[in-house]
């Protein structure tokens, strides 16, 4: 190296010893929750993964394509990925740029269309502002279906050689959807997981994939092909609030890609009779409102540990960075629309995108989608409170030191996460 410019610091961390500290300190930090001496050292030696779902050749993203040609893509690292390595958003290619402008913004307007489209209704029979504002919401609505239907659907079904229709049986195959790609693309989507649960640790046995934050919208999911082939071979079906599998137009598409109401039977039949693993947005609509610090409501949200504990299947805890950035939301100074929204598990809350695009596509932030240690659930048909409440505790400990293991990778190293 010239002698003027020092070497590049490693990414991987120094072998030191940790020094034993004085029991009075000790104390103290185990009441402030810090993590143990063998806890730290084990996260100094733990080896993790990245796949880099962006940066995947598009001729590898098929069903066919065998797992270890995606995992011999994954790069590996022992402890911390280097700061900032996880939140780089990379250029992309202008047509699928365009394409999930208008994918997006189409897919936000028609979650609302149901219910704005009947009160504009209304409202254009008794005023002309109401009638404009209903023209202006058909134009809107009919442009962006219209170049979504007609010219990205056929150009991109061309480009990456996919079937012209979802298949009605086939679920796996309809998850290499090509809107899906091109969201990974767009995010510049990345994956991270622990070697605990690096293949083949997890073959075998359905899985509960737990995630948060729910943001706006969590795109960090939508890589649906990932959770079906990456950690085990099962297919994974996420969950939704049962509404929006009634919805016009949207609730066909979900059902074909594998999605199932968010209710305790069709999730315990899933993991059980079908053998299948399961995604659920922990957090729900709630996980819509953050402050400074990212936060997590999940205190009370104990019904899918029982669950686990009577399938007796593990939970693996998902965190995805960048969630909460992807969009503005705007809450009023009462806090009434995110009490309202989180009772009714719907989003009453306006939010804006890329351009101040009211529900329009997000802005270009990277999102990391980092897995951490499993909770091991044995099987117990009639779990107790006390058995519920003691999952859950390591639950929100594994969430906590997951975070913390990745938020200085991703560049968020001054940031907490608060759980209520």
């Amino acid at each position: 190296p010239h002698p003027h410019h020092p070497p590049a610091p490693s990414s991987q961390p120094y072998n030191l010893p940790i020094p034993r500290l004085h029991p009075r300190l000790l104390l103290h930090r185990q009441r402030l929750n810090y993590p143990s001496d063998s806890t730290r050292q084990a996260r100094l030696t733990m080896k993790y993964y990245k796949f880099d779902c962006a940066s995947l050749p598009d001729e590898l993203f098929n069903k066919c394509t065998d797992v270890k040609e995606w995992l011999s893509l994954a790069t590996t690292s022992t402890g911390k990925f280097p700061t900032g390595s996880l939140n780089r958003v990379v250029p992309i290619e202008k047509d699928v740029e365009i394409e999930r402008i208008n994918g997006i913004s189409l897919y936000m307007i028609g979650n609302v269309l149901p219910f704005v489209l009947p009160m504009l209704s209304v409202a254009s029979l008794f005023s002309d502002i109401g009638m404009l504002l209903l023209k202006l919401f058909m134009v809107y609505f009919t442009t962006l279906f219209a170049l979504s239907k007609f010219f990205f659907f056929p150009y991109f079904i061309s480009k990456y050689n996919r079937p012209k229709e979802l298949s009605n049986t086939d679920v796996r195959e309809n998850q290499y959807l090509h809107t899906e790609r091109n969201n990974q693309k767009y995010t510049s989507l990345k994956f991270v997981w622990p070697e605990s649960i690096h293949r083949p640790a997890l073959d075998g046995q359905p899985v509960i994939f737990c995630a948060i934050p729910h943001g706006a919208a969590p795109l960090g999911i939508t890589a649906y092909p990932i959770w079906s082939k990456l950690f085990n071979e099962k297919l994974c079906r996420w969950t939704c609030a049962p509404i929006v599998l009634k919805l016009p137009l949207i609730s066909s598409y979900m059902r074909k890609v594998g999605y199932i109401p968010a209710k305790a039977k069709n999730i315990v039949e899933t993991l059980t009779k079908k053998e299948e693993n399961v995604g659920i947005i922990l957090d729900g609509i709630a996980g819509m409102f953050q402050g400074h610090d990212e936060i997590a409501h999940i205190q009370q949200r104990k019904g899918i540990v029982k669950i686990a504990l009577r399938a007796g299947v593990p939970i693996v805890p998902v965190y995805g960075f960048g969630h909460t950035s992807l969009w503005r939301v705007v809450q009023d100074p009462f806090g009434l629309l995110e009490k309202l929204s989180t009772k009714f598990e719907i989003s009453l809350c306006p939010f804006f995108g890329r351009f101040g695009w009211f529900l329009g596509p997000p802005k270009r932030v990277g999102v990391c989608v980092c897995l951490g240690e499993p909770v091991r659930c044995p099987k117990i048909a009639d779990p107790t409170q006390q058995d519920v409440d003691k999952y859950h505790s390591v639950l929100v400990k594994n969430y906590e030191q997951l975070f913390e293991q990745h938020k200085e990778a991703y560049g968020w190293g001054n940031k907490k996460l608060k759980f209520v």
